[in-house]
Formats: structure tokens, C-alpha cells, sequence
């Protein structure tokens, strides 16, 4: 099934691209890609055949999903400038950015020829656009309280999930109720998962640390409401105070001051409440098994047994 999906990427890239460096590079792309298991396409597939779906162009638009993401995560990664061991971050960022634009028309063309509905063409422009908004938020530091965190997390990575949902739903008739179930489903997704990244990112303290990134994750957010003297550096380093010298240079005492503070274990309660949500939409979800489960599994069933 990968594998078609795959090949499905290929051909679209062959319908669209025939400049041979571009063409080449966009399949190596998809070729790494491949490599983190495919699910974004396995939520479409699930998504669609738990809500009695059956159709042969379901892996078209499978592949169709794995495009998109793939060039939304690009983008991401040339925003924070990291994961320099992506091959798309190995060229000029002249010929990346040309790279977006020539998924991203695939990505459109693609819908053109599986005669996706209007109604569902603004629907999906809707969810991108929202998921573009929140990361408008997350690059320019927008954030500062709590409720700011969740509203940015839902529409930056809820709305990724609600891509991969909508591709599997976009062929079927479904009910207002069932896609919004669907979707606040796939915003507790997002935040479940953007939240255990949150808290892996702030025990390393290189590039990736959102601390260096000044960025104002929920861990974070705890950390700078904390009223402790032991804890001004770190205000001091948001405010523009000090250097991200200091910071390095007390690294062993930082990561320390990481793990007595209570911001993992505090991200760790905002997270089981979203996993409690995420199962209280699911169990209400009219679905067919074993896809239902199957979907589950997918999308947040490795956190069900973290205590």
C-alpha cells in the first residue's frame, strides 16, 4: 500500500515537473519522506473507509496528502532553519523554495483531476490557510499566555490533521456533526502531539531547543510564569537581557533547573486532558471497524498507556 502511495507521489511529480534536476530532486524529497512510515496518508486512508468509504482514487488522494505535508514541512523547516540533514535543506534555497511551488501545484492539479467538489476546494484552502495562520503565530513569537498556546497549536498542527481527515472524507457524504467531530478530533491530535514535541525539544539544548529559538512553548510558559530569583536568567535571556552565551554556558545548571521546575509535568496534565477529549470524540464518532481502531491506533493511541 506504501508503495503505491508512493509511486502515486512519482507520478504526479512526472505529470508536472520535467525539468530533470527539479523532477529528481522532488522524487528524493519524497523518498525521504517515505521514510517516517506514511502516515499522514494512513489517517486518509482510515479516515475514509471508517465512514464507509470505498474508493479506488482513495490512494491518489492519499499521495495527494503526503504532498502537502510534505511541502508544509519543508516550509517549516526553512522557517527554523534546522533538520540540516533534509535534503531539502542541502540546496540553495532558491531551488527549495522553487520546490514548494512545484509540490504545491501538484498538490492542486492532482485535486483538479479527481474532480474534488468546490465546496470541498474552499474547504481545504480554508484548513491550509488556517494552519498557515498559526504558524504566522508560532515564527513571530506571538505568543504569551496559555490560551494563546492552544489556539496557535490547534490551527498549526490540528489543521494538519484535519488535512489528512478531510482528504479521506472529501468523496463521501457526510453530516455536519461527523466532520465537526472529525475535526475537533484532529485539533486534540495536534495538540497531543505538538505538546510531546514541546517537551523533547526542551531537554536538548542545541538548535532545536525552543528556549534558544526564544520560542514560547507550554513547558516554557510555565518556566516564565514561575516567581523564583533561580529563574531570572531566563527572563532576563527572553527579554533581550543576556546572551544566548550565558545560556550555553550554564547548560548542566539550565537542564537541571528544567527538570526540578514542574513545566514537564505540567505539560504532561495539559496533555492528558487533551487525550481524555480526544477519547471522549472518538468513542461518540459513528465509524465502521476494524478502521475506526485503526485510526486510533494512528493518530493517538501510543499515548493511551503513558502514565
Amino acid at each position: 500500500m506504501m508503495q503505491d502511495i508512493q509511486q502515486h507521489m512519482h507520478r504526479v511529480i512526472d505529470d508536472y515537473i520535467y525539468v530533470e534536476d527539479l523532477n529528481t530532486l522532488l522524487k528524493s524529497f519524497v523518498d525521504d519522506k517515505e521514510k517516517e512510515n506514511c502516515t499522514w496518508s494512513k489517517v486518509t486512508i482510515c479516515t475514509h473507509k471508517m465512514l464507509g468509504g470505498d474508493s479506488p482514487d482513495i490512494y491518489r488522494l492519499a499521495a495527494v496528502t503526503e504532498l502537502v505535508i510534505l511541502t508544509l514541512d519543508i516550509m517549516d523547516d526553512l522557517q527554523d532553519q534546522d533538520q540540516v540533514g533534509k535534503p531539502w535543506m542541502q540546496c540553495s534555497q532558491a531551488v527549495t523554495l522553487n520546490a514548494v511551488m512545484a509540490l504545491f501545484m501538484g498538490f492542486v492539479g492532482e485535486l483538479g483531476h479527481l474532480q474534488v467538489k468546490d465546496k470541498m476546494l474552499v474547504e481545504v484552502s480554508k484548513i491550509i490557510s488556517r494552519s498557515i495562520n498559526g504558524q504566522q503565530k508560532d515564527i513571530t513569537n506571538a505568543i504569551s499566555t496559555v490560551d494563546d498556546y492552544l489556539m496557535m497549536t490547534q490551527e498549526k498542527s490540528g489543521s494538519l490533521f484535519q488535512l489528512a481527515c478531510f482528504m479521506g472524507y472529501s468523496l463521501l457524504a457526510c453530516t455536519e456533526e461527523t466532520i465537526e467531530q472529525i475535526h475537533q478530533l484532529a485539533d486534540c491530535i495536534g495538540l497531543i502531539h505538538q505538546i510531546q514535541n514541546d517537551m523533547r525539544d526542551l531537554t536538548r539544548l542545541d538548535v532545536k531547543n525552543d528556549v534558544i529559538g526564544k520560542k514560547r512553548t507550554l513547558p516554557v510558559l510555565y518556566l516564565l510564569s514561575i516567581d523564583d530569583a533561580a529563574f531570572s536568567p531566563l527572563k532576563a535571556y527572553y527579554e533581550g537581557e543576556i546572551t544566548v552565551d550565558f545560556l550555553l554556558a550554564e547548560k548542566d545548571k539550565f537542564l537541571q533547573m528544567i527538570h526540578d521546575s514542574g513545566c514537564m509535568e505540567y505539560a504532561r496534565i495539559v496533555q492528558s486532558v487533551c487525550i481524555q477529549k480526544a477519547e471522549e470524540i472518538y468513542e461518540n464518532l459513528q465509524a465502521s471497524t476494524p478502521w475506526k481502531e485503526r485510526f486510533k491506533q494512528i493518530t493517538f493511541g501510543d499515548f493511551l498507556d503513558v502514565d
